[in-house]
């Protein structure tokens, strides 16, 4: 599957709910979000273990369900960039 192909159809999809929820925002809000940093350093745990071979099963299972979230909120960040920066249709 192509990932350029699959983000673009993501961001068609996701605009029209976005503007929903920031319709004529001025200023643009500030878009960045943070991780708990309990969360952060468990990521960092779990990286670490991912690199080294020594995930569990149910280590794997919860890194990636970190990977998957991580990958969702960075396209929601750069589409509602995206929707902040153009007008409303």
């Amino acid at each position: 599957m192509n990932p350029t192909v699959e983000s673009s159809a993501f961001d068609q999809a996701v605009a029209p709910i976005l503007r929903q929820f920031v319709p004529n925002v001025e200023p643009a809000p500030n878009v960045k979000f943070s991780a708990d940093p309990a969360i952060l350093a468990r990521i960092e745990e779990l990286a670490t273990k991912s690199t080294e071979g020594e995930l569990s099963d149910q280590e794997r299972a919860e890194f990636h369900g970190y990977v998957r979230a991580n990958k969702f909120i960075a396209t929601l960040q750069r589409q509602l960039r995206r929707v902040l920066n153009t007008p409303a249709q």
